[in-house]
């Protein structure tokens, strides 16, 4: 179970939010541009470090300030997909997949089973030896997430992760990814604008304004919206 009490003064209103995700759930973050989603999920990873509060992963700390406790990145065992920065250009697409296995120490013959594996499930294997550079945006997203996903997080977090995908690979990874959260009983946190993805990703929904839960609720009682956009949740 993760557990999130953040409070981070932005730069025009301040985060406060309390997030919990249970074993095999997936919670979808909602809301306007700079609402303050991708703050939340830098400071769980450990890229951010929010002003006072407290995160927990299975009652293990990462974050506590009253205790002085700020767990580096590498040791809090998070599988998470960026919204701007998918894959590693300089790098071959087996080596972006084996990247987190070996900052881990994984022995060498399981992340060679692990990247073949998701090279496979991903349809990337023809371009194994390719530089992620030269990849097309959907390419890059799937070697993304396989990394993400190859190192048997704890914790996934995923931030915008289908904007480059294709009907059918959008369908696809979906459904991997909602397999995977359920097969391995994790917490799963997805950002996205599009209330399509909500309804299809998220046991629930939180909807973030300014810092701030605006709305919570099942996926099934999230309002239809036009457009196909959150924005409306925010006006």
């Amino acid at each position: 179970m993760l557990e999130a009490n953040l409070h981070k003064q932005l730069r025009d209103f301040p985060l406060d939010l309390n997030l919990r995700v249970n074993p095999g759930e997936i919670l979808v973050l909602m809301g306007e541009n700079g609402a303050g989603k991708s703050t939340v999920l830098n400071s769980i990873s450990g890229l951010l470090k929010p002003d006072n509060g407290s995160i927990t992963l299975n009652k293990t700390p990462f974050f506590d300030s009253a205790n002085a406790i700020n767990l580096p990145v590498e040791d809090r065992h998070i599988g998470y997909v960026l919204q701007n920065i998918a894959a590693f250009p300089h790098l071959s697409v087996a080596e972006n997949i084996a990247y987190g296995m070996k900052v881990q120490h994984i022995q060498k013959d399981l992340i060679i089973q692990r990247v073949n594996h998701w090279m496979e499930l991903m349809d990337v294997q023809e371009l194994a030896g390719v530089r992620a550079g030269n990849l097309s945006g959907g390419q890059k997203q799937r070697v993304a997430l396989a990394r993400a996903l190859a190192i048997e997080p704890g914790l996934l977090m995923l931030d915008e992760p289908f904007t480059a995908l294709d009907a059918s690979s959008m369908d696809s990874v979906k459904h991997m990814v909602k397999d995977f959260v359920a097969e391995r009983r994790i917490p799963c946190i997805v950002v996205t604008h599009r209330v399509e993805d909500a309804h299809d990703m998220g046991d629930r929904i939180c909807i973030l304004s300014q810092g701030t839960n605006i709305w919570e609720g099942k996926s099934r009682d999230l309002p239809a919206v036009g457009n196909g956009s959150v924005s409306k949740y925010a006006e």
